[in-house]
């Protein structure tokens, strides 16, 4: 007797799964009416339809959650560092400036175009090394987004997310952000696992 009691609650929660199925799916077609029609003929039933099944337990929603914190900590850790080479810059310019003051004021009238000379040099150099230092940082902060945007693709690959893989293409990127979306707005919703979608 146990076994078919065993076998009525598999079924049971076979038609719960079904259900959340159809109301993640059905809230997923209801949002995906919101984007641009070039991506919503991107977005199949069957794609549709492995999404709503990826995000059925819920972890899918934890894990974009968990990415959003890591990406947000990072882009931080990135503005601060840029920002500090900003200021490091931005003192060594009035240092200079300070500096090239005083040795005018107590420069000879006959040596300031010299003086002049040299400052104007010298202000050259340390402006190409602030240009580099800026490049070379900017260069840095898109290489560590590139970096992360190719980690959550590859998470999210693994987690089963229907979309994605690891991609630079720019169209492609726009239908994983597109995707991300959905998941974020189901999420704001209330549609994570156990819950009915509003």
């Amino acid at each position: 007797m146990e076994h078919y009691a065993g076998a009525g609650d598999e079924v049971a929660d076979r038609a719960r799964q079904q259900e959340r199925h159809y109301q993640l799916l059905s809230a997923l077609q209801s949002l995906v009416k919101e984007l641009p029609s070039s991506f919503q003929q991107r977005l199949s039933y069957t794609t549709l339809s492995d999404l709503a099944l990826a995000l059925l337990d819920g972890t899918v929603f934890e894990i974009v959650q968990g990415l959003l914190e890591i990406q947000h900590l990072t882009e931080k850790s990135l503005y601060n560092q840029r920002l500090r080479l900003q200021n490091e810059h931005r003192v060594l310019r009035q240092a200079l400036r300070q500096k090239h003051q005083e040795a005018q004021q107590t420069c000879r009238p006959h040596n300031l175009p010299v003086l002049q000379a040299a400052h104007q040099r010298e202000l050259e150099a340390v402006e190409h090394r602030i240009r580099e230092e800026q490049q070379a940082m900017d260069r840095k902060i898109v290489l560590e987004l590139d970096r992360k945007v190719a980690d959550q693709q590859s998470t999210l690959e693994k987690a089963g997310v229907a979309g994605f893989y690891v991609t630079t293409n720019p169209q492609e990127l726009t239908l994983q952000m597109n995707l991300l979306e959905l998941i974020r707005k189901l999420q704001q919703r209330g549609c994570q696992a156990g819950k009915a979608c509003l």
